[in-house]
């Protein structure tokens, strides 16, 4: 048994990658190791032996997959929580087989990332060659014909973030200490990442996004949608975690996604009753830790069944980020929707004792 917390998706799914690669006949770009289909299709599976890694429209998947193909770099943008990581860290390993060349955007993160940095040691004793250059995770794919990935494009500082503009339109990486540069070779492209929510921080310059292919992803459209993405997820994680086997009752998947839909939507299931939305996102990835931690609860403290009062807590938690506002958005909903479905009074003492 593996003592990795959270393998890499190449690794984890990498019997699902060999059955597709063995069986895959169709074109495959120049470095690619897999076709543009085989890579649609790990990523939404076969309703066979493929599994399914994404859950959401098929058309997604394939504009993506058919933007990596061609010169032009992916950006993959929505609200927090709309598996935006996940896609680009399953679209690097079906089509590079390798999704660690990872930048992971800040307001810290310094040109290096993009480019390259230098060991100091051996700069000075040596001073500039290629054996002192430090590669960045670009840099990497570039040569090896692979795909990097940006987590976060927007959190970056704007100068950063210019530093790609040569690297997506050019190909290449200019070292002027070396009077050398380094080509891109056949294979690499850029998955990068960035949330509506954080417009306004450092928004990406009109130069930069004509670099760039975008694509929306949408939250789930039905709530049906969200608790198969939901339940799955809880799923997988609680057998990597090897968490204790749990009665994971359905309705209460179905009761968290509903009260995350509801507030993040501003109105009722049944669309009859206006709500007052948190400030927080309420996200499917959020909605999914949730149920993760309850699941916990009930196994390690409980009877080993997910009961109302095991996931109460971690509602509020996730309803409540501001002490303020948020408390009373919560409480209105609890005493005007919650409180009032007949089928929910369990839920509704749980997460009256909780808040």
């Amino acid at each position: 048994m593996t003592t990795v917390l959270r393998a890499h998706a190449e690794d984890q799914y990498a019997e699902e990658l060999a059955i597709l690669a063995k069986g895959d006949d169709r074109v495959r770009p120049p470095g690619w190791k897999l076709s543009p289909w085989a890579v649609t299709t790990y990523i939404l599976g076969d309703g066979d032996r493929i599994t399914p890694k994404y859950i959401g429209p098929r058309r997604i998947v394939e504009v993506a997959v058919a933007t990596l193909a061609t010169d032009r770099a992916l950006l993959l943008l929505g609200v927090p929580g709309t598996a935006k990581t996940w896609l680009s860290e399953h679209l690097a390993a079906g089509i590079s087989g390798d999704s660690t060349l990872l930048v992971q955007g800040t307001a810290g993160t310094a040109e290096e990332a993009i480019r390259y940095g230098w060991n100091y040691a051996r700069l000075l004793s040596e001073g500039p060659s290629m054996d002192a250059l430090t590669p960045s995770p670009v840099m990497r794919a570039m040569s090896e014909g692979r795909i990097a990935r940006v987590e976060e494009l927007t959190r970056m500082p704007s100068d950063v973030q210019d530093a790609l503009i040569t690297v997506l339109s050019e190909k290449t990486l200019p070292i002027p200490e070396l009077n050398q540069e380094v080509q891109a070779s056949r294979g690499f492209n850029i998955i990068a990442t960035a949330n509506d929510r954080d417009r306004g921080v450092n928004d990406l310059s009109s130069a930069l996004r004509r670099r760039f292919n975008t694509v929306v992803l949408p939250v789930p459209a039905t709530a049906q949608e969200e608790v198969d993405i939901v339940s799955r997820r809880v799923d997988q994680l609680g057998r990597s975690l090897e968490l204790p086997k749990t009665l994971t009752g359905l309705e209460e998947i179905r009761r968290v996604v509903t009260v995350f839909r509801e507030l993040r939507g501003g109105v009722t299931e049944d669309g009859r009753t206006k709500v007052k939305s948190p400030s927080g996102t309420l996200s499917t990835a959020e909605a999914i830790s949730v149920l993760t931690n309850g699941i916990a609860l009930a196994a390690h403290f409980g009877d080993g069944v997910l009961r109302p009062s095991d996931v109460a807590a971690g509602i509020v938690g996730a309803v409540v980020q501001d002490p303020v506002s948020d408390r009373v958005v919560w409480r209105e909903y609890l005493e005007t929707v919650v409180r009032e479905r007949q089928d929910w009074r369990d839920f509704y003492r749980a997460c009256r004792d909780a808040g």
